[in-house]
C-alpha cells in the first residue's frame, strides 16, 4: 500500500510545480514570478520555462531567489515530438541540473523524460486532458513519477481535470502519483495565480528534501481545503480535514463512498469496494474548492 504522508516527520510545505516566467512565455521576470508565490504564503516554487529553441532552451536559474523561508526548484517544461494528437509533448521536470542538454532532433518525448529522470528530476505528465493524451501516449511516458491531475490554466478551457486518464493508468498497474498546479504565465488574460498547489511533507525546506519527498509521494494536492490526516484502519479510511461539504472515496472501481454535510471535519468510509485496486480521498468545501490524496493502493481482502 502506498504510504500516506500525514504521520511522517516534518511538516507540509506549500508549493507550485508548474510556472512560467519571461524567460519563455510568462509575463514577469523570474524574480517577480517567485515574489508572487512568496507573498501569497507559498514555501517554494518551481519555475518551469518552456525548454524550446525559440526561447534558447532556458533552464531558469532561481538559486539567488532562495531565502530562509522560501526556496525554489530548478526545472523546465520539456517538449519533443509527437503525441497521438500530433502535438508536442509537455513534460514538467523539477529538479533538473542547470546544464541539462537540449533535446536532439530525434529524441522522443519518452526518451527526453527518461533522461530528465536519470538527471535527478521529478517528472510530471503535464495537463494530459488539455494535451488530449491517449492511454497509449501516457503508457509510453514510462519515466513519469506523477500525473498533473488538475491544471488551473487548462481549466479555463474546461480541460483542467485529468483524473479519468489517471484512473485508467492506475488500473493498468502503473504506480503514479498525482499533483495539481497553476501552470501560471501571469499574463493579463490568464486566471489569477495561486489556484492549485501541492503540500509536500519534509523535515526541512530544502530543494533536495522536497524532491525526495515528491518522488516518494509524500504530498497531497489542493485548490483550497486542507487535509490534516488520512489513514487506513482495518476496513475503513479515516479522514480529518478543514470544513468540507463532501468527503469522497473513489478510485479504481466505478462506484464511490460519500459523506456529505455542512461543515464536515472528519469521517470514516468503508474500503470494501476498492480492495485489490486503488482509491483516493477527495474533499470539497462550500466554495467548490477541492483537495486530493495521492492514490492509495490496497491489497485484496485476505482469504478467510
Amino acid at each position: 500500500m502506498t504510504g500516506l504522508p500525514f504521520d511522517l516527520p516534518g511538516r507540509f510545505w506549500r508549493g507550485n510545480l508548474h510556472t512560467h516566467s519571461d524567460r519563455s512565455d510568462g509575463a514577469l521576470s523570474p524574480r517577480e514570478t517567485a515574489a508572487v508565490y512568496r507573498d501569497a504564503g507559498y514555501d517554494f516554487v518551481a519555475i518551469t520555462d518552456h525548454f524550446r529553441p525559440e526561447y534558447g532552451f532556458p533552464m531558469t536559474d532561481t538559486r539567488e531567489l532562495r531565502t530562509d523561508g522560501f526556496t525554489t526548484l530548478i526545472g523546465a517544461e520539456l517538449h519533443a515530438p509527437l503525441t497521438e494528437a500530433g502535438q508536442a509533448w509537455h513534460i514538467v521536470a523539477a529538479g533538473l541540473p542547470l546544464d541539462f542538454a537540449a533535446p536532439s532532433s530525434t529524441e522522443t518525448g519518452p526518451e527526453l523524460a527518461r533522461r530528465a529522470r536519470a538527471a535527478g528530476a521529478f517528472v510530471g505528465m503535464a495537463h494530459p486532458a488539455a494535451s488530449l493524451l491517449s492511454a497509449v501516449d501516457a503508457e509510453s511516458l514510462d519515466a513519469a513519477h506523477s500525473v498533473e491531475v488538475y491544471n488551473a490554466l487548462a481549466d479555463r478551457e474546461n480541460r483542467g481535470d485529468s483524473w479519468h486518464l489517471t484512473d485508467v493508468l492506475l488500473n493498468r498497474g502503473h504506480r503514479l502519483t498525482t499533483y495539481a498546479a497553476d501552470d501560471a504565465h501571469l499574463q493579463p488574460q490568464d486566471p489569477p495565480p495561486c489556484q492549485a498547489w501541492v503540500h509536500v511533507r519534509a523535515e526541512v525546506l530544502e530543494p533536495d528534501a522536497l524532491l525526495a519527498a515528491l518522488k516518494a509521494g509524500h504530498f497531497y494536492s489542493s485548490t483550497g481545503p486542507e487535509l490534516y490526516d488520512v489513514r487506513v484502519e482495518a476496513d475503513v479510511v479515516v479522514v480529518r480535514c478543514s470544513p468540507a461539504t463532501k468527503i469522497l472515496l473513489s478510485g479504481g472501481h466505478p462506484g464511490a463512498e460519500v459523506a456529505q454535510g455542512t461543515d464536515l471535519t472528519e469521517c470514516s468510509l468503508p474500503l470494501a469496494l476498492f480492495r485489490g485496486t486503488h482509491c483516493r480521498i477527495t474533499i470539497e468545501d462550500a466554495s467548490g474548492a477541492r483537495a486530493w490524496t495521492n492514490p492509495i493502493h490496497l491489497p485484496p481482502r485476505p482469504a478467510r
